[in-house]
């Protein structure tokens, strides 16, 4: 399996980083890949990737949450890095209008720039969309003419929003939410083709139940491989094998050395 989405370089884990990368792998999770959030979290990134070079992967960008007056200079970190070492998609980029409005307007130009990024890198871009996924699909569609792929991550959307997404060639990234009796998805998922899914656990946010209200880890993963094959009345085998795939074309198709 390979979680597409999962912040383990995250001070919450304190210094047991090594021994949850090894749960893990024991789980059957082969390929992790992890969003930057801002320039304080590069170098604790990069130090897992460094550490276990075959299983988890970094991506470079700017969390909309941590666009504050500093931006620019944010961005510009972005770009150095981006120049000197390899990276496997832009992100986490994107909109968040559930915490904070007050960078709205620079959280759209700081979108946009890293939009044009991944064009310029030939990455595919991980988009955060919390309370903003409409904001979020009208700002890639100035794209779609352009080759912008990536992923929705966390999506949460409505079905009509999921196929606006797909359509634009964006996969929707679905995790811990699957497995929550109220969280929406199950009304969703039976109408979305499981070839425009992937898997992801926002480690270590969003547990899966039994999990839920603990601290996420990508072992968890299986249980939301689970919680869809059950919402979509197929094996967990077939859910498992099919977004492996879907998350290898997304991210393997990377050119940027």
């Amino acid at each position: 399996m390979i979680d597409t989405h999962a912040h383990i370089y995250s001070e919450e884990y304190g210094s047991a980083h090594a021994e949850m990368v090894n749960r893990a792998l024991e789980a059957g999770i082969n390929k992790i890949y992890m969003p930057a959030i801002d320039s304080s979290s590069h170098e604790a990134m990069m130090a897992i990737n460094k550490q276990f070079p075959i299983n988890c992967f970094p991506m470079m960008g700017l969390h909309p949450c941590h666009v504050k007056e500093n931006y620019k200079e944010e961005l510009g970190l972005v770009e150095s890095w981006l120049e000197k070492e390899k990276f496997y998609a832009i992100g986490e980029a994107g909109i968040d209008l559930y915490w904070d409005k007050t960078f709205e307007q620079e959280q759209e130009i700081a979108l946009r720039h890293q939009a044009e990024l991944a064009i310029k890198y030939e990455l595919p871009i991980v988009l955060h969309t919390r309370n903003a996924t409409r904001e979020t699909i009208d700002i890639i569609s100035d794209y779609k003419s352009r080759g912008l792929r990536g992923i929705f991550h966390c999506f949460g959307g409505t079905i009509e929003e999921a196929k606006e997404i797909i359509a634009l060639g964006f996969y929707l990234g679905i995790g811990g939410v699957a497995t929550y009796k109220n969280g929406g998805l199950q009304a969703v998922l039976p109408h979305i083709s499981l070839d425009n899914l992937v898997l992801e656990t926002d480690a270590p946010y969003l547990a899966p139940v039994p999990h839920r209200g603990k601290k996420n880890e990508p072992a968890y993963l299986i249980r939301i491989a689970e919680a869809i094959a059950t919402i979509k009345q197929i094996s967990r085998e077939e859910v498992i094998s099919t977004t492996e795939k879907n998350a290898e074309n997304i991210f393997s198709s990377s050119s940027h050395k």
